[in-house]
């Protein structure tokens, strides 16, 4: 029988996931009440719902430009979707999603030689969230990884437990980059730009990967998963699993999205507003949590070379869209900024904003 997690001490408790059972919320998790989800003005919607795209139907090209279309619509209205019959098998993400929840589940004593707040390794697992600037903590422990290209250096880093965890991980990586390069060909045709706009530079930095694990929360009303926030790369690719938690901010209230068997969330990050000179706008979202059960997502995020340089694209610069809206930067630059502004959407944009 698993004993409840109470009376233990800051250094003890490093882990939300090092105790199988919370009774209660630790006051260094408790929000200020004007940033708990019940106090936020608005409860989700249930008359919206994020679009539901079948990529299968691209493959045809009698029906790829419906395909298409219905891509762009949603990045405009929603800045989030889903995709289904997507390419990815089953298998290959169930894989990777098991054993990332192994290694969450293994004896703190395991887990604590990847615990680290260093930037520059290419595994680490911590605790609550590292950009908030007034020091909330947040309900959930994660993973950060490095994990495309697959390199030597990279899976010398990630751990040896569970055993299929390399194998998978180097899997998924790959299958998920391949889909994420796909729907970045199908936006950029959607755009009228050639379909490798966003080949190279613009996609190719080194793919990271965030796995965040919610334990089941005692009081849900005091705390959330993850902080309303805008990425801060050019494309976020999700696994969320078959717990819902997952909120995106739309015509001022939140949506939920509910989970879709065998489905992959794919939201738009400020790199892409950037790009696009505003025209498909980057979406803030957030993860509450429950009571009943443990939720864990897997969330790739694709972006630049650090040292590429950043602006509105030329194509992008029309009647359309109208002047420039954001000066040129280096990405390294932008980092610095959403550190600054805590992954605020509007505190970020407006380092970089052309006011005119």
């Amino acid at each position: 029988m698993d004993r409840p997690c109470i009376d233990r001490s800051e250094t003890e408790m490093e882990l939300l996931s090092d105790c199988p059972v919370h009774t209660s919320v630790p006051d260094k998790y408790v929000l200020p009440p004007e940033k708990r989800p019940s106090l936020l003005n608005d409860e989700p919607s249930s008359d919206v719902a994020i679009p539901v795209i079948d990529l299968h139907r691209a493959a045809d090209d009698r029906q790829r430009h419906l395909i298409v279309a219905e891509i762009i619509k949603a990045c405009k209205e929603f800045g989030i979707f889903q995709v289904v019959n997507h390419g990815v098998a089953e298998d290959v993400v169930q894989g990777f999603r098991e054993a990332a929840a192994g290694f969450f589940g293994m004896p703190a004593e395991e887990k604590l030689p990847y615990r680290s707040d260093d930037l520059s390794k290419h595994f680490r697992v911590s605790s609550s969230t590292p950009y908030d600037r007034n020091g909330d903590r947040y309900w959930l422990d994660y993973l950060k990884i490095n994990c495309h290209p697959v390199t030597d250096e990279h899976v010398r880093e990630w751990p040896e437990k569970p055993a299929s965890f390399r194998s998978s991980l180097a899997e998924y990586s790959a299958a998920v980059h391949e889909l994420a390069q796909t729907l970045l060909r199908l936006i950029a045709e959607g755009l009228g730009l050639d379909g490798g706009f966003f080949a190279g530079d613009l996609s190719g930095g080194s793919t990271q990967m965030n796995v965040n694990y919610y334990p089941p929360c005692p009081d849900p009303s005091l705390t959330l998963g993850l902080l309303p926030h805008c990425d801060r790369h050019l494309l976020t690719v999700l696994s969320q699993g078959d717990v819902a938690g997952l909120q995106a901010r739309h015509g001022g209230g939140w949506l939920l999205v509910r989970p879709i068997p065998g489905s992959f969330v794919v939201n738009l990050g400020r790199q892409m507003e950037i790009i696009t000179n505003g025209l498909l706008a980057s979406v803030e979202h957030r993860a509450v949590t429950n009571t009943a059960a443990v939720r864990l997502s897997v969330v790739t995020l694709i972006m630049r070379k650090m040292e590429c340089r950043i602006g509105p694209a030329p194509e992008m610069v029309n009647e359309a869209t109208g002047p420039a809206k954001f000066k040129e930067f280096e990405f390294s630059e932008f980092i610095k900024a959403y550190s600054a502004a805590a992954a605020s959407r509007e505190d970020v944009l407006h380092y970089f904003r052309i006011h005119r």
